[in-house]
C-alpha cells in the first residue's frame, strides 16, 4: 500500500487543471458550432409552422369564398305581428 507524496498530490492536481483547460479549449472550438446548428434548427422550424400558417389561412380564404351564396344579406322570416301593450289602471 502506498502512502499520499506530496509529488502524487502534485501530480493529481496539475492532471485536472490539464483537464480544465483542455475542456475548456475544445468548449471554445466546438460550442459556436453547437450554437450555429441549434439556430438553424429553430429557423427551419419556424419557417416551416410559418407556411402550415399561411397554407391554412388560404385554405380557409378559399372555403369562406366558395360557400357564399351572395352578397345581399338573408332575409328574416316573418313570424307575426308585433303588438304593443298598454296598461290600463
Amino acid at each position: 500500500m502506498q502512502t499520499a507524496s506530496f509529488l502524487n498530490l502534485l501530480e493529481t492536481l496539475l492532471i485536472i487543471v490539464l483537464i480544465y483547460y483542455a475542456l475548456k479549449f475544445l468548449a471554445r472550438l466546438f460550442f459556436p458550432i453547437m450554437v450555429k446548428s441549434v439556430v438553424e434548427k429553430a429557423q427551419e422550424n419556424f419557417q416551416q409552422q410559418q407556411q402550415n400558417y399561411q397554407r391554412n389561412q388560404n385554405t380557409q380564404d378559399d372555403f369562406v369564398n366558395t360557400n357564399r351564396k351572395s352578397d345581399k344579406p338573408r332575409e328574416t322570416k316573418k313570424v307575426g305581428e308585433y303588438i304593443d301593450y298598454e296598461e290600463i289602471d
